[in-house]
């Protein structure tokens, strides 16, 4: 039978243990001058007040020391506790728990103004394809740059979870992505914890059958303590909304040239010369010969240029056949006649 020393002992051991080991701590649970953003919901920041009941913030360069806050909060249950952004949206630094005097006796925490944006690269190639094509079979990867890698460093946390939303042409939402070699990755509540925060290549788009051609949407989304439903705004809680053209070919980042239509490659146009054959014309004895029209002469007027006469030829007399013959005898009439008269 277990002694009661022995059972005080465990407790004692399972006791410091929690104490020590701030794995267990909710990521809710807020200390002393730890980051808090504007949206979150239900934080415990008991410890943060160190017993007082309320907090002060000062305006940028006022002397705390030496003057009353700008802006008090009474703090009614420190175990829930909002960061309205009605209240802190504009409030943003460091406030502080005051004693009972109003007096600012140490930080209780810093609140700041979430900021959250995403990029897309192909690591196949080495670029950044945010809003661009990228060739189907490549790789890609995610760029977060987010202020919330903050969260990580609250006692107990080891990352900040934010949700990397792909959305497909046809509008449905991955919840995990599959590499090219065939490794699944969640990507809701995928562990940030720096900025830029870079996934690793965890979208393979050669299955196609997963993965058709088309424009993808992409965004990401941090809701850690409702943040993202109390404050969701674009570039806050959820970042801007980019596209991603999947296709076959993407002359842009591989660098290649569209290659011509066959039918255009040739250096040289080809003329295409029609050759008109001389009609014949065939009558018969008794069908007389088609009257020849002249065409008109068309006159082309000079141009501003020089003009060069060029010599004409000169026009070519024909003679008919018997005009030799005729004169010859007409010659030798004349002789006789005039032999005659002699």
């Amino acid at each position: 039978m277990v002694s009661k020393n022995a059972k005080c002992c465990v407790l004692l051991i399972f006791g410091i243990f929690f104490l020590i080991n701030p794995v267990f701590a909710a990521i809710n649970t807020v200390r002393p001058g730890e980051t808090v953003f504007i949206g979150e919901q239900g934080l415990d920041i008991t410890l943060a007040m160190e017993g007082n009941t309320q907090i002060g913030w000062w305006a940028s360069a006022a002397p705390i020391s030496t003057s009353s806050p700008t802006e008090v909060i009474a703090v009614s249950n420190p175990a829930s506790f909002t960061i309205s952004p009605n209240i802190f949206g504009s409030r943003t630094g460091v406030w502080y728990h005051l004693n009972p005097s109003g007096v600012a006796n140490g930080a209780a925490f810093n609140i700041a103004n979430p900021q959250l944006d995403i990029g897309i690269e192909d690591t196949t190639v080495n670029v950044d394809v945010t809003d661009k094509w990228v060739p189907t079979d490549d790789e890609l990867r995610f760029r977060i740059d987010s202020n919330l890698y903050s969260i990580s460093g609250r006692t107990g946390q080891s990352s900040t979870p934010i949700t990397i939303r792909v959305q497909s042409p046809d509008g449905a939402l991955f919840s995990s992505l599959i590499s090219n070699s065939g490794v699944t990755t969640s990507i809701v509540n995928y562990p940030v914890t720096t900025t830029p925060e870079y996934t690793g290549s965890i979208w393979g788009t050669a299955n196609r059958a997963t993965y058709p051609p088309g424009t993808y949407t992409i965004w990401a989304e941090c809701n850690v303590n409702n943040m993202k439903d109390n404050y969701g705004e674009v570039g806050k809680t959820i970042s801007k909304k980019v596209s991603l053209l999947n296709q076959d070919q993407n002359p842009l980042i591989r660098g290649n040239v569209p290659t011509a239509n066959p039918t255009q490659l040739s250096s040289t146009p080809t003329k295409k010369v029609t050759t008109f054959s001389t009609p014949t014309l065939t009558t018969s004895k008794n069908t007389p010969l088609p009257t020849l029209t002249a065409l008109p002469v068309i006159s082309v007027p000079p141009t501003t240029a020089e003009i060069v006469a060029t010599p004409q030829p000169s026009p070519i007399k024909t003679k008919s056949a018997g005009f030799e013959a005729m004169l010859a005898g007409f010659a030798l009439i004349a002789m006789l006649v005039f032999c005659t008269k002699k």
